[in-house]
């Protein structure tokens, strides 16, 4: 996974009239936290970290007055009617580092005939992996299943290096038979007596 570089620059104003002075300005307000050490409240680039979040689990290189570091992101929120960001939250990794992410997981392959539906119980996988080397996604075949299968977390193959962190036993994806409606009863000649 490549490292996406922006500038940061602190945050000295706090509340909510600075945080709306700081997006009009594109920038977006973030913390930098983790490893134990003092929150960092800083602005980025609006446009920049709207890119670099399209990669999920992105790996960020922040320059901080001088300083670098090493951020991912931990919690993104979003204006509710624009999409646009509001505010995140980042944590600081150390190369070499594991941290427990979230994966998306994609399918691929075609059910068995038959008019089976596949069903997404989890669309991403909890995985431990390092902090430089965070999978994008995994991919899960799913030809020739059939209505009652399942795929659980264990069942799935993780890319080198990744290692399954939440729940083995959990099913992630299952296959249903299509259920298909009852014809309707005929009501001619009901109520024509009357």
């Amino acid at each position: 996974m490549a490292e996406v570089k922006l500038a940061a620059q602190v945050r000295t104003e706090f509340g909510k009239g600075a945080a709306r002075r700081t997006r009009r300005a594109n920038l977006v307000p973030a913390v930098v936290y983790g490893h134990g050490a003092e929150p960092v409240h800083i602005s980025l680039p609006g446009h920049d970290l709207m890119m670099a979040l399209k990669t999920a689990n992105v790996l960020i290189g922040l320059e901080i007055e001088g300083k670098d570091a090493l951020v991912i992101p931990k919690a993104v929120q979003r204006n509710a009617l624009k999409g646009d960001i509001e505010h995140v939250d980042l944590l600081t990794v150390k190369r070499g580092e594991k941290v427990n992410v979230e994966i998306a997981v994609h399918v691929e392959g075609e059910l068995a005939p038959g008019g089976n539906l596949l069903e997404y119980v989890q669309n991403t996988l909890l995985v431990e992996a390092e902090a430089t080397h965070i999978p994008e996604s995994v991919t899960v075949s799913v030809a020739g299943l059939d209505a009652g299968a399942s795929v659980l977390a264990k069942d799935i193959t993780l890319p080198k290096g990744a290692v399954l962190a939440g729940d083995e036993e959990a099913i992630v994806l299952q296959v249903v038979a299509a259920q298909a409606e009852e014809p309707a009863a005929e009501t001619e000649g009901e109520g024509a007596e009357a």
